[in-house]
């Protein structure tokens, strides 16, 4: 694996390292491209909610800095890009990209951690009668904007349903997201804390629809990158269903 668009900071609350960290890491791994994708500042215009599982609003010119001057430093080493990984919140989403266009990323993510606004804190995974559907519906608006360059771990919600209603809304997401040419990622991470995801069931669904898919570390900490059993947990999953791995770099 060469290229990882999906990594995160300490500034994030819930991982560990600094930049500088992960990029020597990722060099010593033998990665090409390293895109930084932390989770984004959210700044829920006119409303009291605060998210300590994101870096704060007052980060963001600090991290956008910290990400283009290793990119100058390590040029003759490893292409490293400026990201962010974030949910997309009807109410919130056209003053979200307003702010992180401040710091001119040069990608976004979509990692639809919550429902709705996340306001009633409704983590996406939570199964309810229509919590799939609801997470569908809000994933296929999110990449409907344009404004991301893949879904990171789209199976994050698909589990303790019925099956009928697996296949279903599973189904929908993939056309949905191979009509507007955005790949999936088998997420890593799930495969290295052995999570409910990647799911086999989901990229069953993908290799039929005909999905184009990325592998995504998700690093949490420096060490992650490069981790060559959770890289072959993810290629098992490629070669199981005949998927299409996109292996050269998305940007």
């Amino acid at each position: 694996m060469l290229h990882n668009y999906h990594t995160h900071t300490f500034r994030c609350n819930h991982a560990k390292g600094t930049e500088r960290e992960y990029v020597e890491s990722a060099i010593q791994n033998g990665l090409k491209t390293l895109g930084f994708s932390d989770h984004a500042p959210y700044l829920f215009e006119n409303t009291s909610y605060y998210s300590d599982h994101r870096m704060r609003v007052d980060e963001l010119q600090e991290y956008a800095q910290t990400v283009r001057e290793l990119a100058k430093e390590y040029a003759g080493d490893i292409r490293v890009l400026l990201g962010f990984e974030l949910e997309y919140y009807p109410d919130f989403h056209n003053g979200e990209m307003a702010f992180l266009q401040t710091v001119s990323p040069d990608y976004l993510i979509l990692g639809q951690h919550f429902l709705h606004n996340e306001l009633d804190f409704l983590p996406s995974r939570i199964a309810r009668p229509n919590g799939l559907s609801t997470y569908v519906t809000q994933v296929l608006a999110g990449l409907a904007t344009g404004d991301f360059l893949y879904l990171a771990h789209p199976d994050l919600a698909g589990f303790d349903y019925p099956p009928e209603v697996i296949e279903r809304e599973y189904t929908r997401l993939c056309e949905g997201a191979k009509r507007m040419g955005i790949p999936l990622e088998i997420n890593l991470l799930g495969v290295r804390e052995k999570k409910h995801y990647p799911s086999e069931t989901f990229f069953a669904i993908a290799a039929k629809v005909g999905n184009e898919v990325v592998l995504g570390f998700d690093s949490h900490s420096p060490g992650s990158l490069g981790s060559k059993e959770s890289e072959r947990g993810g290629l098992d999953i490629v070669d199981k269903f005949g998927l299409k791995l996109i292996t050269t770099p998305l940007l």
